[in-house]
């Protein structure tokens, strides 16, 4: 006689659940990629695409800006483990995480459509602001004060004006600089500049 082993049972749903939310957010970022304004884009639109059913889409998401802003927010790198040993490193290391995500095909296309229309949806941007840009802020800044602390940077410098130095360059040449892939070394050759200013005089 044989004795068979009992059945395991398998997690309903889980992996199928996993399989259509990357399916939606994909569906979102293709239609915003291809042109399509926030405005025009629809929920039937991203099922479509997906090849969901709109029930599916509104267990996830209460409404369109919601699933637009977890769709914009996975076009951000993820921050970096900081060393913590030097500003310099550690901020070359939050730069390189800008020149990653920027690296993205769709990320030019699809972050400027979503600029573009952050004033008749406030509410978006102050939510996308909120989840993918502000931790990023943070992190700069911590860095900065740590810096001003410790005595590698200029005790009176302004952390605002640094942050704004650092992020901007670099914003401007993701956005505006060159067509094609962006230089490995961008992020190093952008900190070692503005540190050349802000660092502490001996």
């Amino acid at each position: 006689m044989t004795i068979q082993e009992p059945a395991v049972a398998r997690p309903a749903g889980r992996p199928r659940s996993e399989k259509a939310e990357k399916a939606i957010i994909e569906a979102t970022l293709d239609l915003l990629g291809e042109g399509m304004g926030v405005s025009e884009l629809s929920i039937e639109a991203i099922a479509s695409r997906a090849g969901v059913g709109k029930t599916t889409i509104y267990r996830r998401w209460s409404n369109k800006e919601d699933l637009i802003v977890d769709a914009l927010a996975t076009l951000k790198a993820p921050l970096p483990e900081l060393g913590g040993t030097s500003v310099r490193d550690d901020l070359i290391s939050l730069l390189g995480a800008m020149r990653a995500e920027a690296g993205q095909p769709r990320s030019r296309c699809v972050m400027n459509i979503a600029m573009s229309e952050a004033d008749r949806y406030p509410r978006l941007m102050e939510r996308f602001v909120e989840r993918a840009i502000t931790p990023r802020r943070e992190a700069m800044r911590a860095v900065i004060e740590r810096g001003i602390a410790s005595g590698e940077l200029d005790p009176g410098l302004d952390v605002d004006m640094g942050m704004a130095l650092l992020s901007g360059t670099m914003l401007w040449h993701t956005k505006w600089g060159p067509e094609g892939e962006l230089d490995p070394g961008l992020p190093e050759r952008v900190v070692d500049v503005v540190m050349a200013g802000i660092a502490a005089r001996p």
